[in-house]
């Protein structure tokens, strides 16, 4: 007889079925071996998610304290402005609603202050830029000693807002100041009380803020400047480009950015201003250089009325918003333009 034996068939890729094993699994026999790969959805591994708390912990200690010594008063200054909160202990707040912003609407005097403001805000930005240009510009040149001029440059900067005040009481002194004694020196006249009188007071004020705060702008743009590659103006001297076609082909646009942030900064900064114009001129002669912080401060801490300076700072806080607003959607526009 013929016996028959029945023999499995071999698999594809071995004789015993495995692809590249003899168990089918990979491996050498045994249990199959298994490498560990996390998937879109599951845990993240422990040490990313340490590092994550470890960062928060290392945040924390600059995060407090802006929570508590900006977000926290911000948040009860908006509060405030809803309520008759008037100084004095015995007295009892009451929650008003936006019967303090009804007022503020027909507050004459809060809306001229608003409008010295704004011109106060222009007139020391728009000059103080062009100001700072053109000496970065200058700066940025190859010239014998320049590490001393760009030294000069920055001291106004580097001196607190009140010592910059009362310097500049000492130069506009109607008696003994060096203005003034220069104008009769020169023999251009006998000059003038610039800080008291209702026509120069507030051109005055406004020329202290460009002298203040140029330095900032201009060490800004002369960053900007020194970052541009000194390769592409050499290409356009030699395409027969003069100093004026460079300007506005090679170096604006590598400076814009830093143009466009740096005076969004500079008007908010400005139309928040305080303590200069306080050392200058406390806000007079007759309210001429009244800006709306100090108004929001008189009626605070002079005449006691909490809650209603707390409804002006709230309406400067609204327009310092839009105006961020507009510079954030700006920027994005520019970036998606890129």
């Amino acid at each position: 007889m013929t016996s028959v034996t029945a023999t499995k068939r071999p698999g594809p890729d071995g004789p015993h079925g495995g692809r590249n094993g003899r168990d089918g699994h990979g491996g050498q026999g045994g249990r199959p071996r298994r490498s560990w790969r996390p998937g879109p959805s599951g845990p993240p591994p422990r040490g990313k998610a340490f590092g994550d708390r470890a960062a928060w912990f290392l945040v924390l200690p600059a995060l407090i304290p802006i929570l508590i010594l900006s977000v926290g008063p911000l948040l009860y200054g908006i509060a405030l402005a809803f309520t008759d909160a008037q100084s004095g202990r015995t007295r009892s707040t009451q929650w008003i609603g936006t019967l303090n912003f009804q007022d503020l609407l027909h507050d004459t005097l809060f809306w001229d202050s608003f409008r010295i403001g704004l011109v106060w805000a222009v007139g020391v930005t728009v000059p103080q830029f062009l100001l700072a240009l053109g000496l970065a510009l200058l700066l940025n040149q190859n010239l014998r000693l320049r590490w001393a001029a760009r030294a000069l440059a920055i001291v106004p900067w580097a001196m607190p807002e009140v010592v910059v005040g009362i310097m500049w009481r000492l130069v506009y002194n109607p008696d003994a100041g060096i203005l003034n004694e220069t104008i009769r020196d020169l023999g251009l006249g006998d000059g003038r009380d610039w800080l008291t009188g209702l026509a120069t007071a507030l051109p005055a004020v406004i020329l202290v803020g460009i002298w203040a705060g140029m330095p900032q702008t201009t060490v800004a743009l002369l960053a900007g400047l020194q970052n541009t590659p000194r390769e592409l103006h050499e290409a356009a001297a030699l395409d027969g480009a003069g100093a004026w076609r460079r300007f506005r082909t090679v170096t604006w646009p590598a400076i814009k950015p830093i143009a466009l942030a740096i005076s969004a900064l500079n008007l908010i900064w400005n139309f928040n201003s305080f303590a200069l114009v306080y050392v200058l001129t406390s806000g007079g002669p007759g309210g001429r250089t009244r800006l709306p912080m100090l108004f929001a401060y008189e009626e605070a801490f002079r005449y006691g009325q909490f809650g209603y300076a707390a409804a002006m700072g709230c309406v400067m806080v609204a327009v310092i918003s839009v105006l961020l607003a507009f510079y954030l959607v700006g920027r994005l526009r520019g970036g998606e333009g890129r």
